[in-house]
């Protein structure tokens, strides 16, 4: 079975004296980062790169309070925990996903949104009409899964309802994201899911459904999106955008983003060069499928037979020109339609005579 790296990998492979990659394993985005930057920059730079990226995985250096809060909790235990260092890195690693997802445009306008579960029905969410890319930790809300407001000096996200519906689906889900992608959302608004059996990384990474349109923010939005968690942890929002679950953190939850927006570019400039676009055969795609299970992401494809794991959906990349290269260009009139007029011609003329 194919080994998963991440950066904290990576990080202790340089400790250790060297960096030594199986060929069969599989590399986080983050550890491709830390691999990239300690093949151009050397070892230096590596380690400032991932000892900070791995400062920022909260469930690798700061432990969760030992008590399970929820939202009858007293207030100044509430407060307490909202206050404290776990709730202040959860909150720092929201800002940083929130720059990441300004800084490579998937958000515009105080558009996008995130939140994570921090107890039996709370959780830390984004504020309404703030920038993903001027996120603050002070900017952070704690809500109940009711969508009520309970800390916090920003009034919380209009889509909160949707995050904490999930939440509510899928008990696996801790972290959510929502964003707007350009290409992915291209998608969206179409109604189509992206094809499969083409790239690995968007195999093992993302499961995509598809979500009919309901208004932004309402609770017939949320039901729609929150009964497909069972089996996709990629969401395509109708004429919206994109959603997104980790059942391990937020930064994963964004990477999805990555992976999906990524994807969804390449198989659209794919598909416009002429040329067949070469798919993973069945034994190939349960291998990978494999894979993602062993990590424990969904995907409704488990359990199929091989020949049923690929599918193309209504749109099909790698159309080829159907006029022949050598072909001169035909200028003039459609003979059918010439013949038509003729025909109408002749009758007209044979009524005046």
């Amino acid at each position: 079975m194919s080994r998963l790296i991440s950066a904290r990998d990576i990080q202790e492979m340089i400790r250790n004296g060297g960096v030594s990659i199986p060929d069969d394993a599989i590399l986080t985005p983050s550890a491709r980062e830390a691999l990239q930057d300690y093949e151009m920059n050397g070892k230096r730079a590596i380690v400032t790169t991932v000892a900070a990226s791995v400062s920022k995985a909260v469930n690798e250096t700061i432990s969760p309070p030992s008590k399970k809060l929820n939202s009858k909790s007293p207030k100044h235990e509430l407060e307490a925990f909202f206050n404290s260092p776990y709730a202040q890195a959860l909150k720092e690693q929201i800002c940083a996903m929130g720059k990441r997802l300004w800084t490579r445009e998937y958000v515009d306008g105080n558009g996008g949104n995130m939140a994570i579960r921090v107890g039996e029905d709370i959780a830390i969410c984004t504020p309404t009409l703030v920038s993903k890319g001027s996120l603050q930790p002070s900017d952070m809300c704690l809500v109940d899964f009711d969508g009520n407001q309970l800390l916090g000096t920003k009034k919380r996200t209009s889509e909160i309802l949707m995050h904490l519906q999930m939440m509510k689906k899928q008990p696996q889900a801790v972290a959510t994201c929502h964003c707007h992608p350009p290409y992915a959302t291209a998608f969206a608004i179409v109604g189509e899911a992206p094809p499969t059996c083409m790239l690995p990384e968007y195999e093992v990474f993302c499961s995509v459904g598809v979500a009919p349109y309901r208004t932004p923010g309402s609770p017939d939005m949320g039901k729609l999106v929150a009964d497909l968690t069972d089996q996709y942890n990629t969401i395509l929002m109708a004429n919206h955008g994109v959603v997104t679950w980790s059942h391990n953190n937020i930064e994963e939850a964004y990477w999805r983003m990555e992976i999906i927006e990524a994807y969804c570019r390449t198989i659209v400039v794919a598909g416009q060069l002429g040329k067949p676009i070469n798919t993973f055969t069945g034994p190939q795609m349960k291998e990978i499928l494999n894979i993602k299970q062993s990590l424990g992401f969904v995907d409704p494809r488990h359990g199929l037979k091989e020949c049923e794991l690929c599918d193309s959906g209504d749109w099909r990349p790698g159309a080829t020109c159907q006029v022949p290269q050598n072909a001169e260009p035909t200028i003039g009139l459609d003979p059918e339609a010439e013949a038509a007029v003729k025909a109408i011609t002749d009758q007209i003329l044979a009524q005046w005579n």
